[in-house]
């Protein structure tokens, strides 16, 4: 964990999901992350998952860092307290990864399915909601480690307490 002492959950999904329970549950997520007094991680913009966890955290008090693919705020959700400018497009995926403590897979799309392969790769705890049985199953095989799936934010939320946080 980091030095603040506050958990950085991050939550990546689709700029643009074709399901709006996707986004729903992104900002049920963001919502349960703020209540616990975590720091919620996105990658920032003004769209999908992540418009969708940042207004849900923001709503509810939280803190919302955003690592921006360019280099200014330009496109930035509304909802983002500590913006992380970096310039560097897509490879800002790996800074999402490497920086949250966990990280929740919220639907899918080409980004998303790139910071789940580096999460697994970096040996982050990484939990799916959202995803297709193939979309999992997919990731399931790239690695030894069981990746949780959960229908319900309240299961998937207290499962980060209680089995990976150990709060």
């Amino acid at each position: 964990m980091n030095k603040s002492g506050k958990p950085i959950i991050g939550v990546m999904g689709p700029g643009n999901p074709n399901d709006r329970t996707v986004l729903d549950q992104a900002e049920i997520i963001g919502s349960h992350i703020a209540k616990r007094n975590w720091i919620l991680l996105t990658g920032g913009r003004k769209a999908g998952v992540m418009d969708a966890a940042s207004k849900g955290a923001a709503e509810a008090g939280g803190e919302v860092m955003g690592v921006l693919p360019g280099d200014s705020h330009l496109g930035m959700s509304d909802h983002v307290s500590i913006p992380i400018i970096t310039g560097v497009g897509s490879a800002r995926n790996l800074i999402n990864i490497l920086t949250a403590d966990v990280v929740i897979v919220c639907g899918m799309g080409l980004g998303t399915a790139s910071e789940a392969a580096l999460a697994i790769k970096h040996k982050k705890s990484v939990l799916f909601t959202k995803v297709s049985k193939s979309h999992l199953n997919f990731f399931q095989s790239l690695t030894s480690s069981k990746l949780p799936f959960f229908d319900e934010a309240d299961a998937l939320l207290a499962f980060i307490e209680k089995e990976v946080l150990l709060l």
